[in-house]
This record gives C-alpha cells, structure tokens and sequence, in this order.
C-alpha cells in the first residue's frame, strides 16, 4: 500500500519539528496508541490497539527515525507484531516547508505492508483505513501543534 499527502499545520516549521520528534504529542496523536517510548535519540518502542474490519489487533513494535535533515526531513520507518492477526510494516517520507513564519506544510509519501490475517481482508478496506487512521493522526497531530489541520490531499493508491 502506498499512500501520500499534504498537510497544513498552523504553527512555525521548529514547533512542527520538534513535535514530530516528541513521543509525548505522536503518542496523543496516534489512533490507538498506548505506548510510544524513546529509546535513543533515533529509536522507539511503540504498542498500538487497532481495528481493521472485523479484525482488532494489539501491535508492538519499534520505530526508527533515519535521513534525519533537522528541521526539514526525515524517514520513519516501523515494524510491528500483532499476534495471530498477523504484522504490519513500512515507512514514510517525511518534509517539512514553512509557509511564512507561523505555517508548515508537511508532505508525506507512506509505503506499508501487512501480512497475516489482516491481509486477507483486502486492499480496498486496508486502504481506507489507512487513510482513515491517517486523517485522525494529522488532525490530532495539527490541534496538538497550533490548531486545526487542514487537508490539502491525501491520496491512497494501490
């Protein structure tokens, strides 16, 4: 599954920065998140609770921060284990540009895949999950930064 997409973020691109770098705001800020721990400067221990479907998974896993390009980019990539559910994992692009002093859009290019029973469920319903799940984070992620997100596109393909 690949997903990309842009976001407005009403705050100045170091606060945007310094959020998406802070386990505390990506912890309120991810669906079903119940832990998001460091544990180094580029990595981190996560545990999420999701529902895809009819299937409702616990995920744990590790998350590392790579091509770090402060306060412009950098590449997340993750992996998680949900049991018999099955697993997830991928990675995303992520860029920051400042629109004026006090707004950042941020780009996104999301490459994922999952195995398992999940799998089985179909891209059609992974997809719109994802870009669901997606919705929520950057909404949540934006109110948590400095104010309502607006979406400029979120485009999933397959």
């Amino acid at each position: 599954m690949d997903m990309s997409g842009t976001e407005r973020i009403e705050a100045p691109i170091g606060a945007v920065w310094q959020a998406l770098n802070d386990p505390g705001i990506l912890r309120q800020a991810i669906p079903g998140c119940e832990s998001l721990d460091k544990t180094s400067d580029t990595d981190m221990s996560a545990k999420v609770v999701l529902k895809i479907g009819p299937i409702k998974a616990k995920f744990e896993g590790a998350v590392a921060l790579s091509n770090l390009d402060p306060p412009r980019s950098y590449t997340i990539s993750g992996e998680g284990k949900g049991g018999i559910a099955g697993f997830a994992k991928g990675g995303a692009d992520v860029a920051l540009a400042a629109d004026g002093e006090a707004v950042t859009i941020l780009t996104y290019n999301v490459k994922a895949e999952v195995g398992g029973k999940i799998a089985q469920l179909g891209s059609r319903l992974i997809d719109s999950t994802a870009k669901k799940l997606a919705g929520e984070f950057f909404s949540r992620f934006s109110e948590l930064v400095g104010g309502p997100a607006t979406q400029d596109q979120a485009l999933p393909s397959a």
